[in-house]
């Protein structure tokens, strides 16, 4: 993966690691135990990498949107945190 094209259209490298600390942040908003939210996120965080792998180009709402389909089927509490927080922002 090379580049996500953010909202205001600036470009920037791809780091699996704001996919893992966004989700984790969901997650322990709906007071889920640290370790299982490890977990989950772990699993978010892989999947959206091995999902994005093949594309040199992306925009931040893909990768927002495919976060929250990867996220529903391990907490769907976690995921409309996910989805409201970015709302609010």
């Amino acid at each position: 993966m090379e580049h996500i094209v953010k909202r205001g259209g600036q470009k920037e490298k791809f780091d699996v690691k704001k996919v893992y600390a966004s989700c984790y942040y969901a997650c322990l908003t709906t007071h889920m135990e640290k370790k299982d939210a490890e977990k989950i996120c772990d699993k978010v965080s892989k999947e959206v990498n091995k999902w994005i792998k093949n594309k040199k180009e992306i925009t931040s709402e893909n990768i927002f949107k495919e976060v929250i389909k990867i996220l529903k089927k391990h907490s769907k509490d976690s995921a409309f945190m996910y989805k409201t927080h970015r709302d609010v922002n």
